[in-house]
């Protein structure tokens, strides 16, 4: 498992950061400023040092040289809302090998990080297998898989859960799913609705990060 010190004075930004690689396999060890990141990568030997550049004590500039006299080779990335042609050029010439300006895509982050550690990017999914959180979902066969096991689906539960991965991290109206999924949104509907959405959450329920939860009065909203 890669092992990535992550060295962010920003709370939020951090935990979400972390999260999102620990989900993708990182091993993630975290420093809220330049100087318990210097400590913490002497402590722990990294594979890659993703840093903030404005950070209190020890810049991740200085933090960089610091690195970079105790290791020439461990891969370094630069955070920063600086993105001036001579702040970059400043991070190469202290021994940064990639820089990417906040506000950032987890996605971009993630493939640069695979990059300087010279891994292939994960295997494409065949068509209409979906990713959600440790699950696969075959949405052609119905099919939900997670470490060897395997859901079968019926025909409304898989098209129900395909309209939630389709709005994922948005409201899915109840509404609209009923008159798509069951073509009239009545009382008997919604209450036929409500027990497909238990089921979904039974299914999906042995990863913690995936959750189906109400918006009172509206609908529902699939969390990844």
């Amino acid at each position: 498992m890669p092992s990535i010190l992550l060295v962010e004075d920003e709370p939020a930004l951090a935990m979400i950061v972390k999260d999102s690689l620990e989900v993708r396999g990182f091993e993630v060890r975290y420093a809220a400023d330049g100087q318990e990141g210097l400590a913490l990568f002497r402590q722990q030997c990294p594979d890659i040092v993703v840093a903030d550049v404005m950070m209190p004590k020890l810049d991740g500039f200085s933090l960089a040289e610091q690195i970079r006299r105790d290791n020439p080779a461990v891969p370094i990335i630069f955070l920063t809302a600086r993105g001036q042609p001579a702040d970059v050029v400043r991070g190469f010439e202290l021994g940064g090998n990639d820089y990417l300006k906040k506000p950032f895509s987890m996605d971009e982050l993630i493939v640069r990080i695979r990059a300087r550690l010279g891994q292939a990017a994960p295997a494409a999914a065949p068509a209409g297998v979906l990713s959600i959180g440790q699950y696969r979902f075959d949405h052609p066969k119905q099919r939900l898989h997670r470490q060897g096991r395997e859901e079968q689906l019926t025909h409304r539960e898989a098209e129900l859960l395909k309209c939630l991965y389709d709005q994922r991290n948005q409201v899915l109206e109840r509404a609209t799913v009923l008159r798509e999924l069951w073509g009239d949104d009545n009382f008997f509907n919604g209450r036929s609705l409500d027990v497909f959405i238990t089921r979904l959450r039974r299914y999906l329920k042995d990863d913690p990060q995936v959750q189906i939860v109400n918006v009172r009065g509206i609908g529902y909203k699939l969390m990844l």
